[in-house]
C-alpha cells in the first residue's frame, strides 16, 4: 500500500503540480506586475512581490486610456459573432445531418479543407471584399470576418453532435403530428444543446483573441478590439507594463466569466460520442 502511494504521488500528483505550476504561472506573474508600483517594474534583480500593492494602474488604465472602448468594441463583436456563427452552422449542421442533398459529400468536404489554410490567407481577399462593400473601420466587418473563418469548422463539429441523434427520435415526433421545424426546435436542439456550447466556446476565445483581421480592417482607435488596443501599449521605445498586465488581466474576467456558465454544458459537450450506444 505504501508502494502505491508513494508510486502515485511519483507519476500523478507531482507531474499534475509542475504541469498547473507551467501553466499558471504567467498569469500569476501578470497579476501580481499589474498591482506593482511603477519604480518596482524595472528593478534589478527582478522583484517578484510587490512591496505596496496599488489599482493605479487599473485606475490609470480606466481613466486615461481607450480601454473601455476597446472592451465594448470587443464585446460586441464577439456577441455579433456568436449569434450568427450559432445560427448557421447550427441550420447548416442539421441540413447535413437530415438530408440527402447533390454535392453534399464534397461541399462537406471544402468545410474540412478551408480549415487546412491559416485565417492570414483570407486577408487580402477579404479586406478587397470590405473595401468594395464599404464596411471597413466597422464592427461588422470584424462579424463577417470571424464569422467566415469560424463556420466550417462549428458546422463540422455539429454535424457530428446530429449524427450522434438517433433518427427515430425525427420519425417519432413526426408521426406524433410535429413539423420539421418543432422537431428541430423541441427534439433536436435541446439535445444538441451541448455540441452547440462546445462549439459556440470555440468561437468565443476566437473571436476574443483575434488579432489580425482586427488590426487590419480597422483603422480608427475607436474601432479597436481589445488585443489591438493592447498591442498600443508597446511602443517602440518603451513598453507600459502596468497597463499592459491591468489590462491582461481584465481582459481574462470575461473568459472566465463565460467558463464559469458554460462549464456544465461545456464538459458534456467535449464528452458526447466518446461512448458510443
Amino acid at each position: 500500500m505504501r508502494y502505491k502511494r508513494v508510486k502515485e504521488f511519483l507519476f500523478l500528483w507531482i507531474p499534475i503540480v509542475l504541469w498547473l505550476t507551467f501553466v499558471l504561472f504567467p498569469y500569476v506573474w501578470m497579476f501580481l506586475t499589474s498591482l506593482k508600483e511603477p519604480s518596482e517594474l524595472y528593478t534589478s534583480p527582478i522583484q517578484y512581490l510587490p512591496k505596496k500593492p496599488t489599482f493605479a494602474g487599473y485606475k490609470l488604465l480606466m481613466e486615461t486610456t481607450k480601454f473601455p472602448q476597446f472592451i465594448l468594441n470587443s464585446l460586441l463583436v464577439v456577441g455579433g459573432t456568436l449569434l450568427v456563427t450559432g445560427t448557421v452552422s447550427t441550420a447548416a449542421a442539421y441540413c447535413f445531418s437530415r438530408f440527402d442533398f447533390r454535392g453534399k459529400g464534397k461541399l462537406f468536404g471544402m468545410f474540412l479543407v478551408t480549415q487546412m489554410f491559416p485565417s492570414v490567407l483570407l486577408v487580402f481577399s477579404l479586406f478587397l471584399i470590405m473595401r468594395t462593400l464599404g464596411l471597413l473601420n466597422t464592427r461588422l466587418a470584424l462579424i463577417v470576418a470571424h464569422s467566415t473563418f469560424a463556420l466550417p469548422f462549428t458546422t463540422w463539429l455539429l454535424t457530428g453532435f446530429f449524427n450522434s441523434i438517433p433518427k427515430s427520435l425525427d420519425e417519432a415526433a413526426t408521426i406524433d403530428g410535429a413539423t420539421r421545424w418543432q422537431t428541430f426546435w423541441y427534439v433536436l436542439a435541446p439535445l444538441s444543446a451541448p455540441g452547440v456550447v462546445a462549439a459556440l466556446t470555440y468561437v468565443f476565445i476566437y473571436s476574443w483573441n483575434e488579432f489580425i483581421y482586427a488590426l487590419t480592417f480597422t483603422s480608427s482607435i475607436d474601432m479597436r478590439t481589445v488585443p489591438v488596443g493592447l498591442n498600443t501599449f508597446m511602443g517602440e521605445y518603451i513598453i507600459r507594463w502596468d497597463l499592459l498586465t491591468a489590462g491582461g488581466v481584465i481582459t481574462a474576467i470575461p473568459i472566465v466569466i463565460f467558463f464559469m456558465l458554460v462549464q456544465r454544458r461545456l464538459v458534456q459537450g467535449l464528452t458526447a460520442g466518446a461512448v458510443k450506444g
